[in-house]
């Protein structure tokens, strides 16, 4: 990993520029890469996950980023072109403009729970930018990261491309390389400790966490069509999604139909859950005890679960999608992100109460609103902060190439996807060349008549 890390950060150093020719080379490598071995993804996937839907991993992984490579490769040559920026007048005559050029070699530390669009998306970007890069995978997807560590080799010079694989070790010598960018998807706490590792080097983070992500219905939009939504979007990958809708905030009367219709949605969704491939298994036993663990203790606590089909749990790892009503606040389903297929529903019985709640937690990573009305989503757009929004939706903004992806505070920091991306990991350099005559070095020293004219200029 050293060796690698080392010939690339002389590469990059060697004062070379990377031409659009090279770097759209490098986009289409990677699309045929992608289109070959769809078949060997897909399964790989699936046996890591115990099972996860081929067309779950086409559309939402693959798709999405063969989607991104199409973005980014018809609007690159815009991208790269420099930006003229305007002179002040005490400057003049003189020209200025902006470079974007590459940062040299990034890393990219990309977690299980849809291990090829999060190692493979945020590379679109760090290609088009000019960058070499080092993929980290996620332990927790073997199968995948070693067949994505296989299909690298095969596309990618060594000095180009290059995947790690292995568990903590690995992972922590890793994120303690001098990078010139370090991007990290995964969970807050190990954001924490990779942010402290890249400190050390000083290298510039983007950090796409997590958190308790809400849905608020209002009471004027439809029932039926926001639950159905909502189900949509939570019981995905079973829920295993860092932006899924992780409570819903309801109208106290609308509680009951609304946790209702989310179960009658997921039962036409996923009508059996044994033996069905359009239906994720958890990722691990741990993952699996643990949500089984959160499940039971709001149920001894109180609370009414239902749950679409007979059994909660089954023996393939699967949970069914899932609906809590008064999940104690202080247990697990409503102090962590559930990152599985079990929503609460809290009740409000005003739109401020609402709000209250979201922001007397930490800035989710995402946030969903429904109403017909635009000055009530407005509202909640100015009240409730969050990395990124869809109104009358879920999921649908962090699939826009066109706009950043990211989170805030706790959530993450720094955003990509497209022309955001190509500026995160590009170095805006900013030029200036002097015209005929240089006015600020003519104001002195020693200091006269010119230089008090510019200073009154410059004090007005």
């Amino acid at each position: 990993m050293k060796r690698i890390f080392d010939l690339q950060r002389g590469l990059s150093r060697d004062g070379s520029t990377v031409p659009l020719e090279l770097r759209q080379q490098r986009l289409r490598k990677l699309k045929t890469m992608i289109q070959t071995n769809e078949a060997a993804f897909i399964a790989a996937i699936s046996q890591d996950f115990g099972n996860r839907s081929a067309d779950e991993t086409r559309v939402l992984e693959m798709g999405m980023v063969l989607n991104a490579i199409r973005h980014t490769s018809s609007h690159l040559r815009r991208w790269m072109r420099p930006e003229r920026r305007p002179v002040s007048m005490v400057s003049q005559p003189a020209r200025a403009w902006v470079r974007r050029e590459p940062l040299g070699v990034v890393g990219i530390i990309a977690p299980w729970n849809y291990p090829l669009f999060l190692s493979l998306g945020p590379l679109v970007d760090v290609l088009a930018a000019g960058n070499r890069a080092m993929i980290k995978p996620s332990e927790l997807s073997p199968r995948f990261s070693d067949l994505l560590a296989q299909v690298v080799a095969d596309t990618f010079a060594e000095d180009e491309v290059r995947v790690f694989t292995g568990g903590v070790e690995v992972a922590q010598d890793f994120s303690a390389l001098p990078f010139d960018h370090l991007i990290f998807t995964g969970s807050t706490a190990v954001g924490r400790k990779v942010m402290q590792a890249a400190a050390a080097n000083l290298t510039p983070v983007t950090l796409e966490l997590g958190g308790k992500s809400p849905a608020i219905l209002c009471d004027d939009y439809d029932v039926e069509k926001a639950a159905k939504s909502v189900a949509f979007g939570k019981f995905l990958n079973a829920g295993q999604t860092c932006i899924a809708p992780d409570y819903a905030l309801v109208p106290r009367a609308k509680v009951d139909t609304f946790a209702r219709a989310v179960i009658d949605s997921a039962m036409k969704s996923y009508p059996t859950l044994a033996g069905n491939d359009d239906y994720s298994s958890i990722i691990s036993d741990r993952h699996h005890a643990r949500l089984v663990a959160a499940v039971d203790e709001a149920r001894a606590a109180g609370a009414t679960v239902l749950t679409a089909g007979d059994a909660t749990m089954t023996n393939d790892r699967k949970i069914a999608p899932t609906v809590v009503i008064g999940a104690p606040e202080t247990g697990v389903l409503m102090r962590e992100e559930i990152f599985g297929p079990i929503l609460p529903v809290l009740p409000y019985d005003s739109i401020d109460q609402a709000l209250a709640l979201i922001k007397g937690r930490a800035r989710p990573l995402a946030l969903y609103a429904y109403s017909t009305q635009q000055a009530k989503l407005d509202r909640i757009l100015d009240s409730a902060i969050s990395g990124g929004v869809t109104l009358n939706g879920t999921l649908i903004h962090a699939a826009q190439d066109g706009m950043a992806f990211g989170g805030v505070g706790p959530s993450g920091m720094g955003g990509y996807h497209g022309r955001d991306g190509f500026l995160r990991f590009s170095h805006s350099r900013s030029v200036f060349k002097v015209g005929f005559v240089n006015g600020f070095e003519k104001m002195g020293p020693p200091w006269g008549r010119l230089a008090r004219t510019a200073a009154k200029l410059l004090m007005r």
